[in-house]
Parts: structure tokens; sequence; C-alpha cells
């Protein structure tokens, strides 16, 4: 039942000229693969935006973990997203408030949400389930948010932990069980509760339990989640044994390779476009140290960036050799399994 209400207010966020956009966005797409020139008479009707590139856990393949980056880092200014949202809402319809970072770390995160619904866009955030408190979750449900991906890694905490360095997995659980609560309190459907597991060899023997525990504390959905690895062609502790909980494949010399085949397209690249905390917009959520920059929501309109030379290279070196783009080359696009429970 839950299931159908999500669809019915995705369904709400639908007006006809979003409707219209996105169909000419799935018609430039596939002009472009047919043409393998890059068309496009649309806007996308899906962005993400980044409120902070800080997170309160230190997991090992993560950039915010690690303290990696090499762009700058900090929180969202709410007057630029604000902007953002204002210029780009009518075309509009996934918001995804997550990139990089911790998004409950952000003073203003319900704040951004709640923006993003008095505009009627279906607002989706993903969190490592460390601050979801009695009195936060009811606010969370009061802000309008559509979706919220939980991450949990393992049934116990020693394995747990052994990925979410810094983790407590009874603030997870307990922070699951006050959403679930707060949505009962509240009389409300939303939001839409994904538990949701990285599946890696440490844990990858508690999947069922993970599912177990997903139906007694009462979400949504439970999905799985392969693990990037940035350094994966000498293979990884982290690699799970079963091949169908990973992204990686040994070809013939036994080195490690990506399964997903390397064509030269790709959907996100007219669908979507992510914004980092700063205002800079990059491809795709790949571009996790925002090393293809197309421009500037600051200085420059999200409209034209989006239709600027910069995004027109970008696109047409895709089309033609995507395997020599850097950030398409360990793109797991695809690669979540839903369970039901």
């Amino acid at each position: 039942m839950s299931l159908f209400f999500d669809a019915i207010r995705f369904l709400s966020k639908c007006s006809p000229y979003k409707l219209f956009n996105a169909f000419k966005v799935y018609l430039s797409f596939y002009l472009s693969k047919w043409r393998k020139k890059p068309t496009w008479v649309s806007l996308p009707f899906t962005l993400t935006f980044e409120p902070t590139t800080q997170c309160n856990l230190s997991c090992p393949e993560c950039p915010s973990g690690l303290k990696s980056f090499t762009r700058p880092t900090g929180y969202a200014d709410l007057d630029i997203y604000n902007d953002f949202i204002e210029k780009t809402h009518k075309h509009l319809i996934y918001l995804y408030l997550y990139f990089q970072g911790e998004p409950f770390l952000h003073k203003n995160f319900l704040k951004m949400v709640a923006i993003a619904h008095s505009k009627n866009i279906y607002t989706v955030t993903s969190t490592n389930g460390h601050f979801l408190s009695a009195s936060k979750s009811e606010e969370i449900v009061l802000s309008g948010l559509d979706r919220i991906i939980i991450s949990i890694d393992g049934s116990t905490q020693e394995t747990y932990e052994q990925y979410r360095i810094g983790g407590k997995l009874n603030n997870v659980i307990n922070g699951a069980k006050n959403l679930v609560e707060a949505k009962k309190k509240l009389k409300k459907n939303t939001p839409f509760i994904i538990f949701q597991m990285l599946v890696v060899a440490p844990n990858e023997n508690q999947v069922d339990d993970v599912k177990k525990l997903a139906k007694e504390v009462g979400v949504d959905r439970f999905v799985l989640k392969t693990a990037q690895i940035y350094d994966f062609e000498n293979g990884s502790p982290l690699m799970p044994q079963n091949p169908k909980y990973s992204r990686y494949k040994k070809d013939e010399t036994g080195k490690f390779e990506i399964k997903n085949p390397m064509h030269n397209q790709c959907w996100k690249l007219w669908h979507s476009a992510v914004c980092t905390f700063d205002g800079t917009i990059v491809p795709c959520c790949f571009d996790k140290d925002a090393k293809y920059k197309m421009g500037d929501i600051k200085s420059t309109n999200f409209k034209e960036i989006w239709y600027s030379d910069a995004y027109n290279n970008f696109r047409n070196h895709l089309l033609k050799s995507r395997s020599q783009i850097d950030i398409c080359q360990n793109c797991s696009e695809g690669t979540k399994v839903w369970e039901s429970i």
C-alpha cells in the first residue's frame, strides 16, 4: 500500500508542462544515440543538490569519509539553493538532496526540503541514519520529504562498523523506528522509507538478516547496492565473494573489470545534473571531486549552463569515446536490487 501512495504522490508532481518536457528529454536522448551527435531540446527533470560535503563517519571508499576531496568543502548557502530552485522548479520532477556528505549535518536541511516541497517537487535524501531522533523524525515528516534512504550495512555492530567506521548500528535502527512511529503519529504516508544495504565482503552473509530487520522495523522497502571500489583491478578485501553482489568480474588475465558494458551513451547526461554545495554544476554523481565543471549557478543561469559549449563538448565526447572519460570507467548505473519485505 505504501508503494501505491508513493506512486500517486509522484504523479501529483507531474504537471502537463513537466510531462511534455520529460517527453522531450527522452526524444533528445534517443535522437542523440541514433545520430551519434548531441541533441537536446529540453531541460533535465532530475537534479541533485548537495547540502554539504561533511560527514560524521569515515567510510573507506567515500571521499567524505576519507576527507580526500581536492575541491572546496563546506555547507550550501540557503540563498543560493533557494535561487536555484526558483529557476529550475518548472521543469523539475525529482530533486535528490544528497551527493557527498551527510545531509542532516546542514542546519537548514529541512528548510531546503520544505522549499522544494512548496514548489511541488518530489524530494529524496539519503542518510547514514544517525540523526533521526524522535523530535527530528516528526520534523522530517512535516517537512514534506517524499523519500528517505537509510544506509544499514550489517545486522551486528561488529560487521556494520567494518565499513561504517565510527557508526553505531543501534542509532540507525532506533532512528528508523522513530521515523516509522512519527509517520503513524502524524498520520502521514511520507516519507517513503528505504533500508539500503551496501553489500561488501564483511556483511554479504548478513543480507537475509538485514532484510528481516527491515521488516521488523517497518520500513517500506529494502534495497541492495553494490560497492564502488576505486582501485578495483587487483581486487579488494571489500569485494563480495558472491558475484551477484559485486559490480566487478575477473577477466581472462585474472584482473577485475566492471560488469557494465561501456556503451557510448549515458541517460544521465540528458535527464539529470548535479549541483555541488558551492553552486558548481557537474555532469553526474560519479564526478565526486567536481573534475568536470560545466558552470557555476552563482554567476550563470542553469539553463545557460545546460545548453553551454562545455556541456555540448562533454556529451559529444561521451557519444564518441565514453571509455576515455575517467568518471565513466567505474560507473554502476542500474546495480541496485530491490527486495520485497
